[in-house]
């Protein structure tokens, strides 16, 4: 099967060469990367210079403005203009952390063990003490299939992926009808659950591995939690019915015992203040309908969505 790449991009710096240049070094070469990006004047200014276009032939760029992004129609979009039997979506600041991250990827779908796939997120060398037990604690080194049957016992978790990293079968996608076509947040798990409510499986390749974290304040954690409820208000026949929050509790006391067993109970505050703006943000998020405009605005991370 032949594989497409596509990459959202957004004010790209040098990091964006060090992604091709792994996506070009894979045992499983991509077919054609696809980078959308947002609003061209940052685009160009990175490539100024260089010798971009020669040395990236198989690599095509649309540009878009910052008012046409969504997270699930931009995507959409971009699927539309690839032709490929598996596409792979990835952010751009997602980099492969070996020469094998497609392939693993390619597997389960080639081999029809699953229909979509992804990888692991490791923790980059900037990454805190709590970020990295986080990662460890959504992305483990176990790989596992699911279906709709772990529905009623792992709640969430059963259709939990994310295009961070994650590929597709290109029949299936346009089975279920792709990504949404417009949303704030999830399109990646919008899709997987309506998968497993059709039958599909999710593949978590854990041998498929790249680097990405993030260094979130707990203004940011809010911000982006917020996002997160207001994508599980508005798809409840989604996220309904499903065990949420026990999950996010879960994780609080697990991070808080890994803190005390390697000392560093001092780092307990941060923590505390860090879920309780997490819980805040998607509380908030949850009732966004009663919230004034500007008060919405002020919360999200997405201001543009609220635009269209």
């Amino acid at each position: 099967m032949k594989i497409d790449v596509i990459i959202p991009v957004y004010k790209p710096d040098k990091e964006l060469f060090t992604l091709l240049d792994r996506l070009e070094e894979q045992s499983r070469r991509p077919d054609d990367i696809f980078l959308v990006n947002t609003e061209q004047t940052y685009f160009e200014q990175l490539i100024a210079g260089t010798d971009f276009w020669h040395r990236y032939k198989n690599v095509s760029v649309k540009h878009i403005s910052r008012s046409e992004f969504d997270h699930g129609g931009t995507r959409r979009w971009a699927v539309s203009r690839t032709q490929n039997d598996i596409f792979l979506m990835m952010t751009d600041d997602a980099i492969p952390a070996d020469s094998h991250l497609i392939e693993r990827l390619a597997a389960p779908i080639e081999e029809g063990r699953a229909q979509m796939s992804y990888g692991r997120q490791l923790i980059r060398k900037d990454g805190g003490v709590i970020e990295a037990f986080t990662r460890q604690f959504n992305y483990p080194d176990r790989s596992e299939l699911k279906t709709a049957a772990d529905l009623k016992t792992r709640g969430i978790k059963a259709f939990f992926a994310s295009d961070v990293c994650a590929a597709y079968s290109r029949e299936w996608y346009e089975r279920l009808g792709g990504f949404v076509k417009h949303t704030i947040f999830n399109e990646d798990m919008i899709f997987a659950r309506r998968l497993l409510n059709a039958g599909g499986s999710i593949a978590y390749a854990a041998d498929a591995e790249v680097y990405h974290s993030h260094n979130y304040t707990g203004i940011q954690q809010l911000k982006r939690n917020f996002d997160l409820g207001v994508s599980h208000a508005q798809y409840p026949e989604i996220f309904g019915g499903v065990a949420t929050q026990q999950e996010g509790m879960k994780l609080v006391k697990e991070t808080a015992g890994y803190l005390l067993k390697t000392g560093k109970p001092f780092m307990i505050f941060k923590l505390v203040w860090q879920s309780g703006c997490k819980y805040l943000g998607y509380r908030l998020g949850k009732n966004y309908r009663k919230l004034p405009r500007r008060v919405v605005l002020f919360l999200t991370m997405n201001r543009e969505y609220w635009k269209t």
